[in-house]
């Protein structure tokens, strides 16, 4: 059997990307990766357009053909990173809610008419109750690598999707923050009816005692209800609105200075949940709900590098809300994001050796 010793004197990291290989068309087997990746083909409450349940494979599908050359950080290939098999029980259980739901929505959009109540109020309950069980299952999933000694990351799928991954986190970690790049706050209680929507993943990560503090960065598209739950959160909730954001930037800040005041917000252990959204949409055309503003990819992941420089630990991360849409585009940025998460993680835990 090769060993891993064996595969990184064997594998060429300039030659040309192994479709038939694993993630970033790496050599690496779950086992020998010291990060691995857990693939959530998961949207059952997205709210507006559908078709990030197959991100986790558009991500794949174009990571062989990246380099994998990291400026700032020597041969970090060489760390092992591997994706787990994309679950198709999950999947078919996703599409078959998907339907259902899509079908319940455009009821509730209707102004829940009579006809159809009997037909769609038990809905959200048996939406909740897969929704529990996807919890539970990614949770056990994560512990069992995390007790390993493994770096774990976690692939949407909806942003739902990584709750599970905060619980078992939450299980290794006294306390720790959240460092969210979304274009959404998503702080509703269960929107739409259901506990574990999308719109309501921070609101349930708040659920958390050891969730200190959630840092929101790139906001500029949410409820009133969701801004005054910040507002009355003692300092819990700080939100990074976008426009404000280039405000400051057009009036002469640098971006650098911005970073610095959303770290300092920060405690020593992070998180990070990275929406593909909170990015420009030219970078995500096929994500489900594009608001138009956000950060440019290298102002995303300069945030990324100055948390680590700043002595933070990340964690954990998810990315999630990649969807396929008309063409290969939104994989190949969903997969360059998920390598400098990947990468900059190790980093912050010494696993790599970083030079800034």
């Amino acid at each position: 059997m090769t060993s891993k010793e064996q595969k990184i004197q064997n594998f060429d990291p300039s030659g040309v990307g192994d479709v038939s290989g694993g993630l970033f068309g790496l050599p690496f087997t779950l086992e020998e990766s010291e990060l691995v990746i857990i693939p959530m083909p998961w949207e059952v409450t997205v709210s507006y357009s559908a078709g990030t349940v197959a991100g986790p494979k558009a991500v794949k599908d174009a990571s062989p053909q990246l380099d994998l050359f990291e400026p700032n950080i020597k041969d970090a290939w060489k760390l092992g990173i591997a994706m787990e098999d994309i679950s198709e029980e999950w999947q078919a259980t996703s599409d078959t809610l998907r339907e259902k739901a899509e079908a319940y929505i455009n009821w509730l959009e209707a102004g829940s008419p009579e006809i159809g109540k009997s037909e769609y109020e038990s809905l959200p309950a048996e939406v909740t109750a897969k929704g529990q069980e996807l919890l539970q299952w990614l949770k056990q999933k994560a512990l069992t690598y995390l007790e390993q000694g493994k770096l774990v990351g976690v692939l949407g799928g909806d942003h739902s999707t990584p709750l599970g991954l905060m619980h078992a986190l939450a299980e290794k970690h006294d306390e720790y923050g959240i460092l969210q790049i979304d274009a959404h706050a998503d702080l509703r209680e269960a929107y739409e009816g259901f506990e574990f929507s999308h719109a309501s993943i921070m609101f349930n990560a708040l659920k958390l005692p050891q969730v200190k503090k959630l840092v929101q960065v790139g906001i500029r598209d949410l409820a009133q209800s969701e801004a005054e739950l910040a507002e009355q959160s003692n300092g819990r909730v700080a939100i990074f609105y976008d426009a404000v954001m280039k405000e400051n930037l057009y009036a002469g800040d640098s971006w650098k200075k911005e970073c610095k005041k959303i770290i300092a917000q920060l405690p020593q252990k992070v998180y990070i949940s990275f929406d593909i959204d909170g990015l420009d949409p030219k970078l995500c055309p096929g994500t489900g709900t594009p608001v138009p503003g956000g950060l440019e990819f290298e102002q995303a992941i300069y945030l990324i590098k100055q948390l680590v420089k700043s002595g933070r630990e990340i964690i954990g991360f998810d990315l999630c809300e990649v969807a396929p849409g008309e063409s290969e585009w939104n994989g190949n940025v969903g997969a360059r994001v998920l390598m400098k998460l990947c990468n900059w993680m190790a980093a912050s835990q010494k696993r790599l050796e970083a030079q800034f």
